[in-house]
């Protein structure tokens, strides 16, 4: 893959969570959501899924939508700062900075991450009791505004909505550098929703 697929990649991101943003039905800006990101995974020169692996049916797999995990949740700073440095296997040391807390009714807590280095970026990686039986075993990304995975908010509340949780990039290829939930970011709760994995 060269440096201008991965460019054009970002490119779809951004523009997919655009569209998702601008929706105003949720369940119709997650069938959005679903159609273009497996089309990605599936074709795209970018795509972190091997090529050998691209038949498997399982990829880009979605549950269906539900209201009940989408969340508008105000950001608690009144939280002792805490800092977290990601060892990578090829990005070296990813230093991370809390900003705060969403409490999500019914869920949990999930803190939320300031990317420290070149770019910024809002960051909130999950995990919760699903992972290693029907989702990813070492958790999934809600957020990753840096690269594009925004679903919007503003000073009154952050959209956190677990149905667009997807799997990281090491997921399908251990070549990928991932940093992965700490303690802060694991839900003691199914959340049966969002991006499924193939395995």
């Amino acid at each position: 893959m060269s440096a201008f697929d991965v460019a054009h990649w970002r490119r779809s991101t951004f523009d997919i969570y655009r569209q998702v943003r601008a929706a105003s039905d949720p369940s119709q800006a997650h069938a959005l959501w679903i159609a273009a990101r497996r089309e990605m995974l599936l074709n795209h020169p970018a795509s972190p899924v091997k090529p050998e692996d691209r038949g498997n049916p399982g990829i880009g797999r979605v549950a269906d939508y539900d209201p009940a995990f989408r969340f508008v949740a105000a950001l608690d700073t009144d939280v002792p700062v805490l800092t977290r440095d990601v060892q990578t296997g090829t990005d070296g040391v990813v230093p991370f900075e809390r900003l705060g807390i969403v409490r999500l009714q019914g869920v949990g807590e999930l803190d939320v991450w300031r990317l420290k280095t070149y770019g910024g970026g809002i960051f909130v990686p999950m995990r919760d009791t699903t992972a290693g039986k029907s989702t990813y075993g070492a958790g999934r990304y809600l957020l990753d505004t840096i690269k594009g995975a925004d679903l919007g908010g503003d000073d009154d509340g952050l959209v956190m909505d677990l149905n667009f949780a997807y799997n990281p990039s090491c997921a399908y290829d251990e070549a990928w550098a991932c940093p992965l939930p700490g303690p802060g970011n694991r839900l003691a709760i199914d959340a049966p929703v969002g991006e499924q994995y193939a395995g």
